[in-house]
C-alpha cells in the first residue's frame, strides 16, 4: 500500500485519496507520459514505443528481450480474450478484480477478462525491442522484486497544474499552497453545492442602513449586539419600526406622486402647444378698444398688437384664422376700433370692414392746413386746435436742416406732412400724429440724394426740390401730367425763357396764398396782389412748397420730358390738361376752356 494509492496488497483504499471511492472519475485511466504525484513526489517513467499488450492488465506489459511474444486470442462471437496454446505452461501472474482484491490462477478462481485498448493493441503484430535498447520497469507489471508497479491516476482536466513535470527523482513543487494557485479540484461526488445568499438580511445602522429608515429615538437598542440580539429587538420594537417603514413608504409616494404629476402637466402643455388648438375666445366681444397696427406688420405682428390689447386671446388663434379668411391678408396698417375678448375669426371679420378703421388718411396734393382739419375732426379737438399746436411746435417735430430756409414761408410743415395713412383715435395727441407725418417724409425723401438732384435740375436747394413736386402735383391731373408739368416749370425757370419771361403764372400758387381752390381768378385781382406767393407777379418758384406732394409727383420732378413744352390749360376745367410749345396753341386751348366753363 502506497501513502494513498493501492499497492499489491488488500488494504483499503485511503479515504484521503482524490480516487476514494471512485468519486466520479471513472473510465479516465492514465495515459502514456502523464504522472500521478504522492505526498508532493513526481512519479516519472521513461516513455516507450506502444508495445503489443498480453494477458489480463488492462495496462498491459512489455515482452523482455529473447522471450517469444505471447498473443491473445479472442472469441469471435462474444470478442471475450482466452489463453492461447502456448500460454498454457506459461506464468500465471496474481489480478485485481473491479473491488481491488487480489486473486491468483491456483486459488481455483477465474482470472478476469480484460479488454484490450485498441489504440495499444497490435491484434497479432509481434513488436520487438532492440538489443542495444535498455529495459525499464513498465506500467502495469510486476517487476523482478516481485512487487508491482504502481498504475498512474488520470491527470484532472481542471487541474492547471496536473501535467507540470520535472525531472526524475527530483521533489514535486506544491502549486496549491502558493498565494495566487488555484484550489485543488474535489472528485464531483465530494463537491458541495455553494450555500444560498440570504435574503431576509436587514441591515441596521452599524450595516450601512440609512439614519432616516433606522431611526435613532429607540432608547433600548443596543448597538453593540449581535445578530440574536437585533432579532430580539426587531421582535420587540416591531410597531416603532412599521411607523418608520409607514413614514418612508408616504415620503416615496408623495416623491413619485409628486414627479408624475409634474410630468403630467408639463406633457399636456407640451401636446397642447405642439398639437392642440390655439386658445382662443368666442364670440364677438364686448366693449370698445383702440389698436393700431405699423405699416409692415405681417400676421404674427398683429396678433401679438391685438392680443396686448385684450383683442384676442392668442397669436396663434389670430393666424390661423386670417390664413382661413380668403381676405386676410388685405389688412392695412392704421388704427382700427375693434371690441375686447373677441374670437380670432370675428376680429379678422370686423378689421377688414373700413367701418372699424379710425385712420386719417393724407391723400398726395393735401395742404397743411386739410391735414389740421382733419385731424380735428378725428381726434374730436375744436377747430384749428391741431394748427395751433403745429405753429407751436414745429420745430421739435423732426424737420431736416434744409427745411424752412425762406423767411417768407408761411408753413414751415407744408410740404413735409407724407401722404398716406396714420392711425388716429381719440385721447392722441395732435403732436405725436403730426412727428409721425414728418418722419415718413423723411424716410421719401431720405431715398434720393436731394442735394445732388438739385443741382443737376439747376435749383438751389433741396426744399425747392420739394417745391416743383408741390407744383408738379397740384397742377397736373395724371403720371402723363406730371413729367409734362416737370418739364414745363424747368422751361419757365429758364433765363432764356422769353414767352413768360421766367414767371410760372401758376393758379395754384395764388390759391395757396388765398387759402383756396378756385379756378376762375380775375385778371386785375391776380396782378394787383403781389405776395411772394403769387407767380403772375414774383419771378421763380414760391418761397416753399404750397402742398405736401406724393411719390409719383416726385419722380416726374426728377425725371421730366424734353419735348419743348411750355403752356398748359385745363380745357376741361377739371381732370383734362392740354399742352402747348407757342403762345398761338396756348390761345387756342385758352378758347376751349372759355368754351368748356362758360366764360
Amino acid at each position: 500500500m502506497t501513502e494513498y494509492g493501492r499497492g499489491p496488497g488488500s488494504d483499503p483504499w485511503h479515504p484521503e485519496d482524490p480516487l476514494y471511492g471512485d468519486g466520479g472519475w471513472a473510465d479516465q485511466h492514465g495515459h502514456t507520459g502523464q504522472q500521478s504525484s504522492y505526498d508532493g513526489h513526481q512519479q516519472n517513467h521513461p516513455q516507450q514505443q506502444p508495445q503489443s499488450q498480453y494477458g489480463d492488465w488492462g495496462q498491459g506489459h512489455q515482452v523482455p528481450y529473447g522471450q517469444a511474444p505471447q498473443q491473445q486470442y479472442y472469441d469471435e462471437q462474444s470478442g471475450h480474450p482466452y489463453p492461447g496454446p502456448a500460454q498454457a505452461q506459461q506464468q500465471q501472474y496474481p489480478y485485481y478484480d473491479e473491488q481491488g482484491n487480489q486473486h491468483y490462477p491456483d486459488q481455483g478462481q477465474q482470472a478476469p477478462q480484460t479488454y484490450a485498448d485498441p489504440a495499444q493493441q497490435g491484434y497479432g503484430q509481434q513488436q520487438y525491442q532492440q538489443a542495444q535498447q535498455p529495459q525499464y520497469p513498465q506500467e502495469g507489471y510486476w517487476d523482478g522484486t516481485g512487487s508491482h508497479a504502481q498504475v498512474p491516476y488520470a491527470a484532472d482536466p481542471g487541474d492547471p497544474y496536473g501535467q507540470q513535470a520535472v525531472n526524475y527523482g527530483a521533489e514535486q513543487p506544491d502549486f496549491y499552497n502558493t498565494p495566487d494557485a488555484y484550489p485543488p479540484p474535489e472528485p464531483p461526488a465530494r463537491r458541495r453545492a455553494e450555500p444560498e445568499p440570504r435574503t431576509d438580511w436587514d441591515p441596521g445602522p452599524d450595516q450601512g442602513e440609512h439614519a432616516f429608515f433606522a431611526g435613532g429615538d429607540d432608547e433600548g437598542d443596543d448597538l453593540d449586539g449581535g445578530r440574536g440580539d437585533r432579532r430580539g429587538r426587531d421582535s420587540k420594537g416591531k410597531g416603532g419600526k412599521k411607523r418608520r417603514s409607514g413614514c418612508a413608504c408616504m415620503v416615496v409616494v408623495l416623491v413619485f406622486g409628486g414627479g408624475l404629476g409634474g410630468v403630467g402637466y408639463f406633457g399636456y402643455q407640451f401636446y397642447q402647444n405642439r398639437f392642440g388648438a390655439a386658445p382662443d375666445y368666442e364670440g364677438g366681444g364686448t366693449g370698445s378698444v383702440s389698436v393700431t397696427i405699423p405699416k409692415g406688420a405681417g400676421g404674427y405682428a398683429i396678433g401679438q398688437a391685438l392680443k396686448k390689447e385684450g383683442v384676442v386671446k392668442s397669436v396663434d388663434a389670430f393666424v390661423s384664422a386670417q390664413s382661413q379668411n380668403a381676405d386676410g391678408n388685405k389688412i392695412q396698417a392704421g388704427v382700427y376700433l375693434l371690441k375686447e375678448h373677441m374670437s380670432a375669426a370675428s376680429a379678422v371679420t370686423l378689421m377688414l370692414d373700413p367701418k372699424s378703421q379710425n385712420n386719417l388718411v393724407v391723400a398726395p396734393g393735401w395742404r397743411t392746413t386739410k391735414v389740421y382739419t382733419e385731424l380735428d375732426k378725428k381726434l374730436g379737438l375744436s377747430a384749428g386746435s391741431t394748427r395751433k399746436v403745429a405753429k407751436a411746435d414745429w420745430k421739435s417735430l423732426g424737420l431736416p436742416s434744409w427745411a424752412n430756409d425762406n423767411k417768407d414761408i408761411k408753413d414751415p410743415l407744408e410740404g413735409f406732412l407724407y401722404p398716406g395713412t396714420y392711425g388716429v383715435a381719440k385721447g392722441m395727441k395732435p403732436r405725436a400724429i403730426l412727428k409721425q407725418m414728418v418722419s415718413q417724409a423723411n424716410e421719401a425723401y431720405g431715398r434720393y440724394d436731394l442735394a445732388a438732384k438739385a443741382k443737376t435740375l439747376g435749383l438751389d436747394s433741396p426744399l425747392q426740390v420739394i417745391t416743383v413736386a408741390s407744383l408738379v402735383q397740384a397742377e397736373g391731373k395724371t403720371s402723363d401730367d406730371y413729367r409734362k408739368m416737370a418739364e414745363v416749370v424747368y422751361n419757365r425757370l429758364k433765363p432764356t425763357n422769353t414767352e413768360t419771361n421766367q414767371l410760372l403764372q401758376f393758379d395754384s400758387t395764388f390759391n395757396y396764398l388765398k387759402g383756396e381752390s378756385n379756378i376762375n381768378i380775375s385778371i386785375n385781382e391776380i396782378y394787383s396782389n403781389k405776395d411772394p406767393y403769387n407767380t403772375y407777379t414774383q419771378k421763380g418758384l414760391p418761397p416753399g412748397p404750397i402742398d405736401n406732394p406724393g411719390e409719383d409727383a416726385l419722380d416726374a420732378t426728377f425725371d421730366p420730358t424734353d419735348q419743348g413744352w411750355i403752356y398748359f390749360v385745363a380745357t376741361d376745367g377739371q381732370e383734362k390738361t392740354e399742352f402747348a410749345k407757342t403762345l398761338a396753341e396756348f390761345n387756342r386751348l385758352k378758347e376751349k376752356f372759355d368754351d368748356s366753363s362758360g366764360n
